[in-house]
């Protein structure tokens, strides 16, 4: 984006230009179920054993990432993420505008409103993008992820980086 624009203003004239469909969407989902990387599954299991509460923060759709948390077990209210809304007919009709993940600096305020209503005295982000690196603080720490692309920009500011979900688990399992 380069700063021309906010994140939302970059949002709503990408959405408008493609102008999905309920039906495009759940195409999409059919021919192309999400795919989990490798470990995270492994890793999510792990902290559920632990009683870790395991929340998904992400700028893309809700639509998309609930089959996502589904296949981990993250309950639907720990998934914060932009909503697509649809007319009766099922046509593309706008995003949410008041989900926080729908403007720059969105997950930063989502990971404050978990630590409030939670009372959560650490959270730990596990991201691959500039948005996850916003987060950090409030999140108190940052594992930066390459495990689907390397961003260099990630890699050189986060204090741990990892290519695969098994260094935490490793870690955790000392």
């Amino acid at each position: 984006m380069g700063g021309a624009m906010t994140f939302q203003e970059s949002l709503k004239l990408r959405l408008d230009i493609i102008k999905p469909s309920i039906y495009q969407v759940r195409d999409f989902l059919n021919l192309k179920p999400p795919r989990l990387s490798p470990g995270i599954r492994k890793l999510v299991d792990l902290l559920h054993k632990r009683h870790i509460p395991v929340f998904l923060i992400s700028g893309g759709f809700k639509c998309i990432i609930t089959p996502v948390a589904g296949q981990l077990q993250i309950p639907l209210d720990h998934v914060f993420a932009n909503r697509l809304k649809f007319y009766f007919t099922g046509e593309f009709a706008g995003f949410d505008e008041n989900e926080p993940t729908s403007r720059s600096g969105g997950k930063a305020v989502v990971i404050n409103h978990i630590k409030s209503v939670y009372n959560f005295k650490n959270v730990v982000l596990v991201g691959d993008g500039a948005t996850d690196l916003e987060a950090a603080p409030p999140a108190d720490a940052f594992i930066g992820y390459g495990g689907n692309v390397i961003r260099q920009a990630v890699k050189s500011k986060a204090k741990w980086f990892i290519t695969d979900f098994n260094e935490i688990i490793e870690v955790l399992n000392q």
